[in-house]
C-alpha cells in the first residue's frame, strides 16, 4: 500500500476520511493510562485459580478438596457437583445446513476430561497466592484412557470421546452442485492433493481476564472482561446462569488484542460471576500465560483430501474435497463456524463449474479451537490456491497463466459459487496483475531459473482470495450532540487493537464537519449501548460504521431543520458546508454548528411541536454479505544449508473499498503478513500422542 504524506497545509479540517492521522487512543497506552481487566480494583475482591487437568483424556477417580478448603486465605473451593443445576455448559451456535453435535464445553469436568487444561476445579482466596497455594493442595486421582490427537485418527472412531454420540465428528456440511462425477470422466488431468494445516495458539499480548461484582440490592450482575465485545459474553452468561441478560451488566475495557479468542464467554469468566454472586463480593480471574497456550482456544488445525478435474489447458472444471477439521474436545459456541467456511469458500477466486466439498470437525483431545484470523477463508484459500500450483506443475504451465485462466471475470457478478456462496462484485484479474506487476514477476521467473542453474533456491508464491465480510449481518449505534457542540458516538463494535476510536471519530467528524476532538467515541459496554455485535469477520466499519452514519443523518436532518427555523428558510435550502448550515444563495445568512446545536437543547427556540435535544439510535441492516478479493505475492529465496527464508520481493493488493485511514489500514494489512509468516515459518500447536502441547511456551 503506498500513502502520499500528509500535508498540514494542504488539510482540510472539516474533511477527514481518508486521512492518515495516527492513532488518537495511542498515547495513553504508550504512556501506560489504558486500563486493563487486570487494573481494576474493588473493595473485598476476591481471586480465582483453576485447577486444570494434567492429563490428555481420563475418567476422574477422585477430586478431593478438603486440604485445599483448610488452607489459611481460602473462601471456597467448587468442583463440577457444586455446580450441578446452578451453572450450565453454553451450547454450540447452529449452523445452517449443517450437523452440530450438542457436546458444549462444561463449566468444570464432570467424571471425564477429555484435555490437558481442562478444567477441574477452582480455588477462590483472599489473595492470587493464597489461592494458588490452596490450588496446588487439590488432589485428583485419574483414570488414564486412551488418547486421539490426530484429526484423521479421530475421523475413523476407533478411540471415542464421547461415546454416546457412536462417532468423533461433532459438525458435519456438505456443499456443492453440479455434475461432479461427469467433469472427472471428461478430464484430461485429475490432479490430487493432500494437505495438513497445523493449529496455532493466537496468543494475544494480554491473556484473557474478567471481574465480576454483584449489586444484590439491584439485583445487577457486572462482569468486566478481556474480550471481543460485551454482547455475546452476556448472551453466554444469561444462558450459563439462567439469568436474564437485563440483569446482566458486561463492560469490555482495553484489550490487549484477541485474534478471535476473546469471542466466547470462557468457564472461569462463569465461574467467577457465579462466585460473586455466592459470595457477595468481587472475584477477579486472570489468565497465566501458560494456562494461555494450553487452555484458550486455537486455531485453524484441519487435513484435507482434494482433487480437480482439469482439461488439457489447464481449465479446472471439477473439485471434489474432504476437509477434516481439528475441532478439540468440545464445540464452544464459535466453534462450528470455521468449518462452515472452509466448505463455503473451497472453490476461492475460479470459475469451477461442479464442486461437493464434505467437511467435517472432529473431537480430538485437545484444547477446543474457535474462530482465528480469517475463521476457515485462509484454509480454504491455502488448499485451493495449492491444488493451482499442483495443476500448473502437473501441465507444465506458468502457475500465473493457469490462475488468469480460471478467474471468474467481472462481467459474471453476482455469481454464485458451485459451493453455495454468492460473490457480490470482483475483478480477480486486476488484482493479480497489480502484485504480478508490484513483484516483477516475469522479471523474477527468468532470475529464478538462473538462480536455480546456479545452485541458489529461489521460488515465486502467488495466492489470489476472496472473502465474506460484513458477518453477522447488522450492527447498532446511537449518536448525540450536546448543548456545547461534542458528538458522543457509542458503537456495538469493540476495539483490541483495531483503532476503532480514530476511524470512528473521522467518520463522525467528517460526516458533521465538526474538528475530530470534538467526536468522543465510547464502546463496550450494554449499560451504553443495550444492544450489539461486536468485532470479529472484518464487520466494524462495513456495518458498525455504517450505523454510526446512519443515526448522524437522523441528527442532521433535525439540524436542518432547526436551522431553516432560525435562519427563516425552507429547509430545502440550508446548506452544510465546511460546518455552517447557511441559506442557499445567501452565505451570510448561516450558523454554526455549534450554535444550532445549542439551539436544539432551548425548546423556545425550536420549531413548534419539536422535542429539545440531539440523540438518535438504531440498528444498520446489511442485505447480505460482501466479498472483497485480493492477491499476494512473495519471492523468497531459502538458504540450502540452514533453511533460512529470506523475502526478496512482497506485494499485497487488497480491495478495500473506501479507506477511512490508510495508515491504519496499512497497519492491519502488515500485522496480517506478520501473522501469516508467523504461521507458515515458525509457529505450530504441537501435541504429543499423549496430548500433551510439545510448544506450551514461546520459545518452543
Amino acid at each position: 500500500m503506498r500513502r502520499e504524506k500528509e500535508s498540514s497545509m494542504s488539510v482540510n479540517t472539516f474533511h477527514w476520511i481518508g486521512r492518515s492521522i495516527k492513532r488518537r487512543e495511542d498515547p495513553r497506552f504508550l504512556r501506560g493510562q489504558a486500563q486493563y481487566v487486570d487494573d481494576i480494583v474493588l473493595p473485598g475482591m476476591a481471586f480465582l485459580v483453576v485447577v486444570r487437568s494434567t492429563h490428555g483424556h481420563a475418567r476422574l477417580r477422585k477430586v478431593d478438596v478438603e486440604a485445599a478448603r483448610r488452607a489459611p486465605g481460602v473462601v471456597a473451593v467448587v468442583t463440577a457437583e457444586d455446580l450441578a443445576g446452578r451453572v450450565h455448559a453454553v451450547p454450540p451456535n447452529p449452523l445452517k445446513d449443517a450437523q452440530v453435535a450438542a457436546v458444549p464445553h462444561p463449566i468444570l469436568a464432570a467424571g471425564t476430561v477429555r484435555y490437558v487444561g481442562e478444567p477441574v476445579a477452582a480455588v477462590l482466596g483472599e489473595s492470587p497466592a493464597a489461592a494458588a497455594d490452596a490450588a496446588a493442595l487439590v488432589e485428583v486421582e485419574y483414570e488414564p484412557l486412551q488418547v486421539v490427537s490426530d484429526a484423521r485418527a479421530a475421523f475413523a472412531g476407533n478411540v471415542l470421546l464421547h461415546e454416546a454420540l457412536g462417532n468423533n465428528v461433532l459438525v458435519r456440511m456438505t456443499r456443492g452442485r453440479g455434475d461432479v462425477d461427469a467433469s472427472f470422466k471428461a478430464a484430461a488431468r485429475i490432479v490430487k492433493g493432500r494437505f495438513h494445516i497445523p493449529r496455532v495458539v493466537p496468543a494475544p499480548m494480554e491473556p484473557r481476564g474478567a471481574v465480576a461484582a454483584y449489586d444484590r440490592g439491584a439485583d445487577l450482575l457486572t462482569l468486566w472482561c478481556s474480550a471481543q465485545d460485551p454482547y455475546r459474553p452476556r448472551a453466554q452468561l444469561s444462558r450459563a446462569l439462567g439469568r436474564s441478560e437485563d440483569r446482566i451488566r458486561v463492560v469490555v475495557p482495553d484489550v490487549g488484542g484477541a485474534f478471535g479468542s476473546k469471542g466466547i464467554l470462557g468457564a472461569e469468566a462463569a465461574l467467577a460471576a457465579w462466585l460473586a454472586i455466592e459470595r457477595g463480593r468481587p472475584v477477579k480471574w486472570i489468565e497465566l500465560r501458560r494456562e494461555n497456550f494450553i487452555a484458550s482456544t486455537q486455531g485453524r488445525g484441519a487435513d484435507a483430501d482434494v482433487e480437480v478435474a482439469v482439461q488439457a489447458d489447464g481449465r479446472l472444471t471439477g473439485l471434489r474435497a474432504t476437509v477434516i477439521a481439528d475441532v478439540g474436545a468440545y464445540l464452544h459456541p464459535s466453534t462450528p463456524g470455521p468449518v462452515s467456511r472452509v466448505a463455503e469458500l473451497m472453490t476461492g477466486v475460479y470459475d469451477i463449474p461442479a464442486a461437493r466439498v464434505d467437511a467435517v470437525g472432529v473431537a480430538t483431545n485437545k484444547v477446543p479451537t474457535a474462530p482465528y484470523r480469517g475463521a476457515g477463508r485462509p484454509e480454504a484459500a491455502y488448499i485451493i490456491e495449492r491444488m493451482v500450483d499442483l495443476v500448473a506443475a502437473e501441465l507444465g504451465l506458468d502457475p500465473v497463466a493457469v490462475r488468469r485462466r480460471n478467474l471468474i471475470p467481472p462481467d459474471r457478478f453476482p455469481y454464485h459459487s458451485a459451493v453455495g456462496s454468492v460473490y457480490d462484485s470482483g475483478d480477480y484479474a486486476s488484482a493479480l496483475d497489480k502484485a504480478c506487476e508490484i513483484v516483477g514477476y516475469g522479471r523474477w521467473r527468468e532470475e529464478q531459473r538462473r538462480a536455480r542453474a546456479s545452485g541458489r533456491l529461489v521460488g515465486i508464491g502467488i495466492a489470489v482470495y476472496v472473502e465474506p465480510a460484513g458477518g453477522q449481518l447488522w450492527e447498532s449505534a446511537a449518536v448525540s450532540v450536546t448543548p456545547d457542540g461534542r458528538v458522543i458516538v457509542r458503537t456495538g463494535s469493540t476495539a483490541h487493537g483495531q483503532g476503532h476510536d480514530t476511524t470512528f471519530g473521522q467518520i463522525a467528524a467528517e460526516a458533521f464537519q465538526v474538528p475530530l476532538d470534538a467526536v468522543t467515541v465510547e464502546q463496550g459496554d450494554t449499560a451504553r449501548l443495550a444492544k450489539g455485535i461486536g468485532t470479529f469477520g472484518s464487520r466494524s466499519v462495513a456495518v458498525g460504521g455504517s450505523a454510526v452514519v446512519g443515526e448522524i443523518e437522523k441528527i442532521k436532518v433535525r439540524m436542518r431543520a432547526i436551522a431553516a427555523h432560525l435562519l427563516e428558510a425552507a429547509e430545502g435550502d440550508i446548506r452544510w458546508e465546511d460546518g455552517r448550515l447557511f441559506v442557499r444563495g445567501a452565505p451570510g445568512r448561516a450558523l454554526t454548528f455549534g450554535e444550532v446545536a445549542a439551539a436544539a437543547h432551548r425548546p423556545e427556540r425550536l420549531p413548534a411541536g419539536m422535542e429539545a435535544g440531539l440523540e438518535a439510535s438504531g440498528i444498520f441492516s446489511l442485505p447480505d454479505m460482501v466479498y472483497p478479493f485480493g492477491a499476494y505475492a512473495a519471492v523468497v529465496e531459502v538458504e540450502r544449508e540452514t533453511g533460512e527464508v529470506r523475502f526478496l520481493e512482497f506485494a499485497a493488493v487488497d480491495d478495500a473499498g473506501r479507506i477511512i485511514n490508510p495508515l491504519l489500514a496499512e497497519g492491519q494489512v502488515i500485522g496480517a503478513i506478520v501473522q501469516g509468516l508467523g504461521q507458515a515459518l515458525v509457529e505450530e500447536a504441537a501435541y504429543d500422542e499423549a496430548g500433551q502441547l510439545l510448544t506450551g511456551t514461546f520459545s518452543d
